[in-house]
């Protein structure tokens, strides 16, 4: 009887193993909350950086895009599914996940910040303040610029401020709207370069007016040296031109270099 009880049970149990259901976990680099979002982009693959628009979320397309919003994550670690959105897609706006990514900005090393690119949907090594998709976890680097990898990403969109590089690129920030971006040298060149235009504007006018009210004055007082004296005014005038092109020339340098 004893015996009789121990196979019975042994019996049961075997039952119960063949019919229970078998969990599988996925080889899956993602960690991260992905939600449910509906994507304009139909050709859109695992890895791509989704940014907001107004005409809704699609793949990025501009560099230190100022709407990052996630990744697009085929096989996320948690997703928030709306089921009654058909169109629906799991984008990653927290926690680890792989994205695309290009060396068009430089190699990328663990722990350097990512940004977006020019390439559409590609991210790339983040060299300057502005908005940032997340940290990178893994090195990246090709000679060809063009090439296309996919690196896993802490992800957390924000604005980084962290760069205090004095060659930041004063027009490409104003381009992009966001005056977080200027940092205190950045101001400094951006001032500098506003004070070196003025200044070729003035002293190029103030010069001029001077030469020509005294050639006006000599002109009436020598009629017949009307014509040296238009010359002189002439070839003067083409030096104020000269101070202002060159004062205009030295703010360019200083806000792109």
């Amino acid at each position: 009887m004893k015996y009789t009880a121990l196979i019975v049970s042994i019996f049961f149990l075997a039952i119960l193993g063949i019919l229970s259901p078998t969990l599988t976990y996925a080889q899956n680099t993602s960690v991260g909350t992905a939600l449910s979002i509906p994507i304009t982009d139909k050709n859109v693959k695992d890895g791509d950086i989704i940014v907001s628009t107004p005409k809704g979320y699609a793949l990025t397309t501009a560099a230190y895009d100022l709407n990052i919003y996630g990744v697009y994550t085929e096989s996320p670690a948690i997703f928030i599914q709306n089921t009654s959105d058909a169109q629906g897609k799991p984008v990653t706006t927290s926690g680890k996940a792989d994205v695309m990514v290009s060396s068009i900005n430089g190699d990328i090393k663990a722990n350097d910040f990512i940004t977006t690119s020019t390439i559409i949907g590609v991210g790339q090594k983040a060299t300057r303040n502005g908005m940032i998709l997340g940290t990178a976890l893994q090195s990246y680097s090709n000679p060809n610029k063009s090439a296309i990898g996919k690196i896993s990403v802490a992800v957390n969109p924000r604005f980084n401020s962290a760069f205090i590089d004095s060659k930041d690129n004063v027009l490409e920030i104003l381009r992009n709207s966001d005056p977080r971006a200027l940092t205190q040298l950045t101001s400094l060149r951006y001032l500098l370069a506003a004070a070196i235009a003025i200044v070729s504007f003035v002293v190029g006018f103030v010069y001029f007016g001077r030469i020509t009210s005294r050639g006006v004055e000599a002109m009436g007082r020598n009629p017949l040296a009307s014509r040296t004296i238009q010359i002189n005014l002439v070839a003067n005038l083409f030096l104020m031109i000269l101070i202002i092109v060159v004062g205009l020339g030295i703010s360019y340098m200083i806000l792109v270099l």
